[in-house]
């Protein structure tokens, strides 16, 4: 799966990054990649929740738990993970007087369903956990959405807590309350809204992360701009080698820049009833990719890398966009070092997969599609010509 790399149209001036709302956003950190020490915060009346961004959150983690009145935890994890950030985490929880056990779960999407959270539960119950006992998930997207859907339905609801340790989970899964388990026949079908209680993103965490995990998350950063914030695009299209590299200071603001635009949103739409849908940019398309290949033999953001520009492409077709923006986001895609074209699955198979997603509204098909780089609608009733045309 090489990416495919299309001419890169020369990047705009840099501009400082703006809020939907037209306010300045917050400039790059310091070179260590100390974010801004003060948290970001998602905005739901009582279960608002601070995230905390920067080089040796995690190893703060105690006094900052201990500071939310955390007293009994329980900790879920894989083994890749617990490898590098169990001890550090432990060592923190116990400093800031955090009792803590810990359940550890197989690593990998494939391993993302209902055995795994039946384990969990399981383990939950052995240890005699109760109610006000605080899950804490540390690692990446599957070990987030499989712990918080545990603490959603253990005792019908535990408060939890979101350690992401890639950059796709720190970026987009960790944030939000979004929490589920694949079935064979759709990704997430199967999960609820739980919010996390705090979310404590330590970017100290990517320096052991493989080059193929950055680029996914990535993937997502991508996303954010293209969605939202023409000036964040531009910024990413100036600094991807930078990313690439993992320069702390890029990748802190590239996070932090990532979160901001997420819990805008969210505060916005907590349950997906109008503008989250947005978030899904190229993951109607990615979502069919990882169900026809088999979960795991594409990356999360691999998949919705390739269907980012899939919907770029509908996007060109149905007149909204041009050709040069397209070739521009491609070209941004695969500068991450991600696959810019998808698998041949074939119209039909295509067709069947996506309309299990859940956007599927009265039997159609919604899509998350352009009207410039920097702004996205939701678009119902694309024609099937039109599909045909740009699937490969």
């Amino acid at each position: 799966m090489e990416p495919q790399s299309r001419p890169m149209t020369e990047a705009r001036t840099m501009q400082p990054a703006r809020s939907p709302s037209g306010g300045e956003a917050a400039g790059p950190p310091d070179p260590a990649g100390n974010a801004d020490l003060s948290p970001l915060n998602v905005a739901l009346s009582e279960r608002s929740y601070p995230i905390h961004i920067g080089a040796g959150v995690l190893r703060r983690a105690g006094p900052l738990l201990a500071s939310l009145a955390v007293r009994d935890a329980v900790v879920v994890t894989n083994a890749t993970v617990a490898a590098h950030w169990q001890a550090p985490l432990m060592a923190s929880l116990a400093d800031g007087g955090v009792r803590a056990q810990v359940v550890t779960i197989p690593d990998g999407e494939a391993h993302k369903n209902w055995d795994t959270l039946q384990a969990v539960v399981t383990r939950l119950l052995e240890l005699r956990c109760e109610r006000s006992t605080t899950l804490i998930a540390l690692g990446g997207g599957v070990v987030g959405d499989v712990a918080g859907f545990a603490a959603a339905v253990y005792q019908r609801g535990m408060p939890f807590v979101q350690v992401p340790t890639t950059l796709l989970a720190q970026v987009d899964s960790s944030v939000g309350g979004k929490t589920g388990i694949n079935h064979p026949l759709g990704k997430n079908m199967v999960g609820a809204f739980h919010q996390p209680r705090a979310v404590l993103i330590d970017t100290d965490c990517l320096a052991t992360l493989p080059p193929r995990e950055l680029a996914a998350g990535l993937a997502e950063v991508i996303k954010y701009g293209a969605i939202r914030d023409a000036a964040f695009l531009a910024w990413l299209e100036a600094r991807m080698d930078a990313l690439v590299a993992r320069t702390p200071a890029d990748l802190a603001h590239a996070i932090r820049e990532s979160c901001r635009i997420k819990a805008e949103i969210v505060a916005a739409d907590e349950r997906e009833q109008g503008e989250r849908a947005l978030l899904n940019f190229g993951h109607t398309f990615g979502h069919a990719i990882e169900n026809a290949l088999g979960y795991g033999q594409w990356l999360h953001g691999e998949a919705v890398a390739a269907g980012m520009v899939v919907a770029a492409d509908v996007s060109r077709r149905l007149g909204r966009i041009g050709e040069a923006d397209v070739a521009r986001l491609a070209a941004l895609v695969a500068r991450a070092g991600l696959p810019t074209t998808s698998p041949a699955l074939g119209f039909e198979r295509w067709m069947a997969l996506m309309g299990r997603d859940k956007k599927v509204v009265g039997g159609t098909i919604r899509f998350v599609l352009l009207d410039a780089l920097g702004r996205a609608a939701v678009t119902a009733g694309v024609p099937d010509a039109v599909l045909r045309d740009a699937l490969p």
